[in-house]
């Protein structure tokens, strides 16, 4: 389960690596759209969208539905969750490791300055 769960958190940070993914996730936060309005702010062709939207899509990160001929997305957010929890525990542990080194060097500055 450790493995699978490793994977997804690879695929998410994987996909929010490019800029142009986390732009597009950006976007997608103000609610849902067409691959066409995604697409009007890039310098890049469509299929290159397409890709970049794959990928997402591949992490949990969107989802995409037919409306017609058009692509709708929209943001899949309890799938960035997994990106939260684990910063959050990485940001927990490391506060509480230099909070008791911090606490370990003043007690040894606070014994020299005794001795």
């Amino acid at each position: 389960m450790v493995k699978y769960q490793t994977a997804d958190l690879d695929q998410t940070f994987a996909a929010l690596a490019d800029p142009t993914r986390r732009a597009i996730v950006a976007r997608l936060a103000s609610g849902e759209c067409t691959v066409g309005e995604l697409s009007r702010p890039f310098p890049i062709s469509a299929p290159a969208v397409s890709k970049h939207l794959r990928l997402l899509e591949g992490a949990g990160l969107i989802e995409r539905r037919r409306d017609g001929r058009t692509q709708r997305c929209r943001l899949n957010a309890p799938a960035l969750d997994r990106a939260v929890d684990w910063i959050t525990s990485q940001r927990r542990f490391w506060n509480e490791s230099l909070d008791r080194l911090a606490d370990h060097l003043a007690a040894q500055t606070q014994e020299e300055r005794s001795s």
